[in-house]
């Protein structure tokens, strides 16, 4: 079945409920469009833990970064991913290997192969091709 995403209401329901948030693609330099949402996230009280294998071992806004989503040892709400959207199938095996609630995918991204994995695997709670930042400025 052809994924949608869930309604505006159960977006909101999705920040308002969460504190942690697994940034998967993350880049240290400071224009990209990744660091200012995490740095938002952060400016509204969410913990990041960042994602990125090129980057482990360094920090990013003052948080070690990991090299996999299932390195993360602390329960992750929400993991919210910046990479491209032939990736995301790759990224959704590695989001059901974890307790993770809600796979978002930003503004942009979507894969329909991907929405089969999760669904298949009993995941639900998932957003493609919306942005974090303007959904917090809708809150």
């Amino acid at each position: 079945m052809a994924f949608q995403n869930p309604t505006q209401e159960v977006i909101n329901t999705y920040l308002k409920e969460a504190k942690n948030i697994a940034i998967v693609g993350l880049s240290q330099k400071k224009d990209r469009v990744s660091y200012e949402i995490a740095e938002l996230l952060q400016e509204k009280g969410y913990k990041i833990f960042p994602v990125n294998p090129i980057l482990a071992g360094q920090e990013i806004l003052g948080e070690p970064v990991v090299e996999k989503l299932t390195d993360i040892t602390e329960p992750i709400d929400i993991v919210d991913i910046f990479r491209r959207s032939e990736f995301l199938p790759e990224v959704a095996q590695e989001f059901i290997q974890t307790d993770a609630k809600v796979f978002w995918a930003q503004l942009g991204l979507f894969s329909q192969e991907a929405a089969d994995i999760l669904e298949a695997a009993g995941k639900k709670a998932i957003v493609m091709d919306r942005c974090v930042k303007i959904e917090l400025r809708n809150l």
